[in-house]
């Protein structure tokens, strides 16, 4: 069982940076892969970003690269979404999530992860 919970969210201007942070509990968190969702309002959650359980692989959404960042600290049971140059497109509720499927095809999916947090919202303003 893993809890998740994230924080950083807020309203910024187009152009402006945000770093989000998702604290886990539960000792097993350096097992996960953990991923992040974004969901604008009227539309499907999407995926944004994944990063294996060693950190030694990530990926991203077309819409991201070379924008947006994700990290994490097995030590300290968190990952982070470092968001760089936002634009107002970016608007939505972030969610961070943990899976245990391997392959970035899976970890691009919604149904490949077992654990979600509550989500934080970002607001970019144009």
């Amino acid at each position: 069982q893993v809890q998740l919970v994230e924080s950083g969210g807020g309203l910024v201007q187009a152009g402006g940076s945000l770093t989000l942070s998702c604290a886990a509990s539960g000792r097993t968190f350096s097992s996960y892969a953990m991923g992040w969702f974004r969901q604008a309002p009227g539309k499907e959650r999407e995926f944004v970003a994944a990063i294996t359980w060693s950190g030694g692989s990530t990926y991203n959404v077309d819409s991201v690269k070379g924008r947006f960042t994700i990290s994490r600290d097995n030590a300290k049971n968190t990952v982070y979404l470092q968001m760089n140059s936002l634009k107002p497109e970016d608007t939505a509720v972030y969610y961070c999530a943990a899976s245990t499927v391997v392959g970035a095809f899976a970890l691009r999916r919604v149904t490949g992860y077992d654990y979600w947090g509550q989500g934080t919202q970002v607001t970019v303003s144009s």
